[in-house]
């Protein structure tokens, strides 16, 4: 109906749009009357996905801004959240240059950004107030605040950027997938960075007033709750240390007594499913045809199945498919929210369905993610001479009984029966036949000798033409007894032909020049394929295999490995950009090891955070928030650092230096954090926020993609803040003291001090 090309440049919404709008326009015009229906259509999926996305994007940004205006006031917030709205117009401008479209990784991003955005603008917007409280005017508070607080926050987000960028060069299918992630946080923070120092300080001076204001009794000269907290723990800083170490130690022991353990991709609920006929022996299409129509009666009528597709066929087709797939029916749920889990309607599909006999049904749901297949693939490779087939079965038996695989398979060749007709050529020779006359023979019992071909006056193609005895003649007893022209007249053919049954081969297999079969499986609902492969790696292990037999895992297994092996090279060289940021910013080995030293114990809360909602550890999503909290908590400890090292400037001993860093940093660290964690707290709950809808929504598919993710960067940054208030105070207090004892016991030092 519609060419592609003005499609070039469209979205996927616009062309299924386009679609259906165009039959439904031509259908008044058909001569016959058509029922028309749309099937597997990802547009109204995506379309909902998208929407419930910057729903949360709007959720996020007003979570945020109410932070901002208890904290700051009117005001200042005003001030600061328009680095939200620039920031965003930046990226998406950035973006649509590079042709790159909203997509839901980006969207995500954008929701991941929001409360780091507005960081650097908090730390000098804070500071200009303060500034403006001890009696400057507006215009020379902010230039004040924008030039002493350049570097601490241009270092800060140096260091969230140098976390990012190693995850752009992310390989294979999960790297394309996630790619978008790293290159949105980029160019949101870059433009973050540019709205705190420039934009934000400009504005806030032509708006601010021009007489400056004096209190002589402002909230930083009252000690506090938290000043008299630090204040005593200033006294302890070993004390602190070690009791910080073992809250660590214990969250990382706790996890690992109540943990949901380790998965690699996030289980979205899916949209779609399918029910995989498999049939042995060989049948005609109209058989298949007939079980595969007997399972599709029983489909109908059930509410939560919006379409029901079926399709068999004469060979599989398809990739991952097995070779006695005889059928495939697609079913199509409706929307989530309206119906029970497909888990439990899939569970239900299969107990109604298992008195099939003659057939092995395989009930499979979407696939969501960068992964492909099924999660268990065991590759058994065996060298020239060495069958893998007893090999497969013997683990196939140990799988059934360690329980908790379903829906295994392999793909060796169907059980069946072929004929192979075995020719004697020397008998043929002295007969004077050849190997191409009796082939030309026994081609009359089975698909018939071609004799030709012709192109009917109403077709493109040719039609063979093919000679063969008709259909009730085609068969053992007239093969037995078929004749071939020789040299000494017509001659049974089973005088040098002998016909032996044998087992059915359709496709034999190489890796690397060796035979390989694959056993399949997905694992039941509720156990993760992390644990069941470690299970079967220790039982494959301790079985005898026949000599010449390897095991290899893919699937799951392999691409979990593959991206554990990239994420930990990329954390590494996160770490040394980052390390290197902090020692050109603070000339010191020992403040940048207290600024890294907040990544490790980060750790603990990511698994606390993952603990309390009942999530295991994503390999590719909480990877990633590993990373990202990486980048994250530095920023608050650069900037408590950068000030202390002022107050040591200004002749302040350690303690008195700690003590009112800590003061002064207090409001704009816990900003910085809790809008962080405001803006992930819907998606880290599972919560859609539609506020023009004025609806709620519980464990959306969009918000499931990224729970883990926001679980682990929220959690992880609630655990660290708390330790960058305290801990890191008393690390700068015990290192100072440290340093002076060392110096006292230094007769080097004595002796020039001397």
């Amino acid at each position: 109906f519609i060419p592609f090309q003005q499609f070039d440049g469209a979205n996927i919404l616009d062309m299924v749009a386009a679609v259906k709008e165009t039959v439904n326009q031509t259908r008044a015009s058909w001569s016959v009357p058509v029922t028309v229906g749309f099937t597997n259509d990802q547009s109204t999926k995506i379309g909902s996905m998208l929407g419930d996305l910057e729903n949360n994007v709007l959720a996020a940004i007003v979570l945020v801004m109410i932070v901002i205006v208890g904290a700051l006031g009117l005001r200042s917030s005003l001030l600061v959240g328009a680095a939200i709205p620039g920031a965003f117009l930046a990226t998406i401008m950035a973006l649509d240059m590079m042709g790159i479209t909203l997509n839901i990784v980006v969207l995500f991003s954008l929701i991941l950004v929001v409360g780091m955005l507005v960081d650097g603008a908090i730390v000098v917007s804070e500071l200009a107030d303060r500034t403006v409280k001890q009696g400057r005017s507006g215009k020379e508070a902010f230039r004040h605040a924008s030039k002493r607080m350049a570097w601490p926050v241009i270092a800060s987000t140096a260091t969230t950027l140098a976390v990012f960028l190693p995850l752009l060069f992310w390989p294979g299918v999960v790297g394309q997938f996630m790619k978008y992630l790293p290159l949105t946080v980029l160019l949101a923070l870059s433009a973050s960075l540019m709205m705190a120092l420039i934009f934000m300080p400009v504005l806030g001076g032509v708006t601010s007033t021009t007489k400056p204001r004096k209190d002589s009794a402002h909230d930083s000269d009252r000690p506090g709750l938290y000043g008299r907290l630090l204040g005593t723990l200033l006294k302890h800083p070993g004390k602190v240390l070690i009791a910080a170490i073992a809250v660590m130690v214990g969250s990382f022991q706790l996890y690992g007594a109540l943990g949901k353990g380790v998965e690699f991709f996030p289980d979205v609920e899916p949209d779609f499913a399918q029910i995989i006929v498999h049939g042995r022996g060989d049948m005609s299409v109209h058989e298949k045809d007939a079980i595969v129509r007997q399972i599709e009666e029983r489909l109908h009528g059930r509410p939560e199945l919006k379409v029901i597709y079926g399709r068999s066929f004469a060979r599989s087709s398809g990739p991952g498919q097995a070779e006695d797939t005889i059928g495939v029916i697609q079913l199509e749920f409706t929307d989530w929210h309206e119906r029970r889990p497909a888990s439990a309607i899939l569970d239900e599909l299969r107990n109604q369905l298992q008195d099939i006999y003659g057939v092995t049904l395989e009930v499979r749901k979407q696939e969501n993610g960068p992964g492909g297949g099924k999660p268990i693939q065991v590759r058994i490779i065996t060298d020239d001479g060495v069958e893998p087939g007893p090999s497969v079965s013997a683990i196939r038996r140990e799988m059934v009984a360690m329980g908790g695989f379903v829906d295994m398979d392999d793909d060796r060749s169907p059980e069946g029966v072929e004929w192979r007709v075995l020719v004697n050529r020397t008998e043929a020779a002295r007969f004077g036949a050849d190997v191409a006359t009796v082939g030309s023979a026994v081609q009359l019992v089975t698909k018939g000798v071609r004799m030709g071909s012709y192109r009917p006056d109403d077709a493109d193609d040719e039609v063979e033409l093919r000679l063969r005895f008709p259909e009730n003649a085609r068969n053992l007893d007239r093969l037995h007894s078929l004749r071939t022209p020789t040299n000494r007249g017509m001659i049974p053919i089973t005088n040098f032909v002998r016909v032996e049954p044998a087992q059915k081969i359709g496709t034999i297999k190489r890796a690397d020049g060796s035979k390989v079969i694959t056993l399949s499986a997905d694992v039941a609902e509720g156990v993760l394929a992390d644990k069941q492969v470690s299970a079967l790696k220790k039982i494959i292990k301790e079985m005898t295999l026949e000599k010449g037999v390897r095991i290899e895992f893919k699937g799951e297994d392999e691409d979990q490995r593959e991206t554990m092996t990239f994420l930990a090279n990329a954390f590494m060289v996160a770490i040394f950009l980052m390390a290197l940021a902090l020692v050109t910013q603070f000339n010191s080995l020992y403040q940048a090891s207290i600024v890294l030293s907040a990544i490790v114990f980060s750790t603990a809360g990511v698994l606390l955070g993952l603990l309390v909602l009942s999530e295991p550890f994503g390999i590719v999503m909480c990877g990633i928030g590993v990373i990202a909290l990486a980048g994250i908590v530095v920023n608050n400890n650069i900037v408590l650092i950068d000030c202390y090292n002022e107050m040591r400037t200004k002749g302040m001993t350690p303690f008195e230096a700690a003590k009112a860093a800590g003061e002064q940093r207090l409001r704009p660290v816990l900003l910085t954090a809790v809008t962080t964690i405001l803006g992930l707290i819907p998606m880290a709950l599972g919560l859609n926020l539609d506020l023009l809808g004025r609806e709620i929504l519980f464990n959306a598919p969009s918000t499931q993609w990224w729970t883990q993710l926001s679980t682990s960067i929220a959690g992880g940054l609630a655990f660290a803040t708390p330790l960058t208030l305290l801990l890191t105070p008393c690390l700068l207090v015990g290192g100072a003291n440290l340093g002076g004892f060392v110096s006292r016991i230094n007769p080097l030092r004595r002796k020039s001090h001397a």
